[in-house]
């Protein structure tokens, strides 16, 4: 993003989201030398393309509507964290210009639930041998990345946790919707299970269930 840093009177601060009557409710401390701010809002985990987007998608409030409005409110309607920025605006030659604020007083955070990862294992039996086939399916309520999951074998049980047994990575990301994943070949007495790689990481944005 361009734009001159906030002078003395122009930083936003107190940004806060709360949730009402179906809304999440964004509000913040306006400075005394600011009547417009830019809005930009992104899943958590996408700080940088969000950056990169074309400033004019940002959506432009004024201090008017705030106040009419008790805030700035969009449903909530969305699975994970969600992140807002305001961005004090000034005008300069003629047009709406965005000033960078580095620190994160702009900055608020709603976690808009969690999205649930459906997931299911067949097992193929085999009359002979040492093996057996494992299939797992996933059914995502929005896109995951391959870093979220991994799934754990262990012999002779289920897996309680992703250090209870032989740890796996997904070699994919997770599109939103049924994904099968690659038939894989374990032992006769094992068993499978998918997690979380990091719970503090993810567990706000996801919940594995069994389907």
């Amino acid at each position: 993003m361009q734009g001159d840093s906030p002078g003395d009177g122009q930083r936003i601060t107190k940004a806060a989201c709360r949730l009402s009557e179906g809304e999440c409710v964004l509000t913040w401390h306006w400075p005394s030398d600011i009547q417009y701010v830019k809005i930009c809002s992104f899943a958590a985990g996408d700080e940088l393309a969000s950056e990169q987007e074309n400033e004019s998608r940002w959506k432009v409030y004024t201090r008017e509507e705030y106040k009419a409005r008790g805030g700035y409110r969009v449903p909530a309607d969305f699975l994970g964290v969600r992140v807002f920025r305001i961005y004090p605006c000034v005008m300069k030659e003629g047009q709406l210009t965005a000033l960078r604020q580095s620190d994160s007083e702009h900055v608020a955070r709603f976690n808009g639930g969690r999205a649930k990862l459906r997931c299911s294992i067949r097992y193929g039996w085999g009359w002979f041998g040492k093996h057996r086939s494992a299939k797992l399916r996933l059914t995502c309520e929005i896109p995951v990345p391959k870093e979220a999951l991994c799934y754990v074998k262990k012999s002779g049980g289920v897996p309680l946790h992703p250090g209870d047994g032989t740890r796996y990575p997904l070699h994919r990301d997770l599109s939103a919707g049924v994904t099968e994943l690659p038939e894989i070949q374990i032992g006769r007495e094992d068993r499978i299970r998918i997690f979380l790689t990091d719970g503090r990481l993810y567990g706000d944005l996801y919940e594995i269930v069994p389907e």
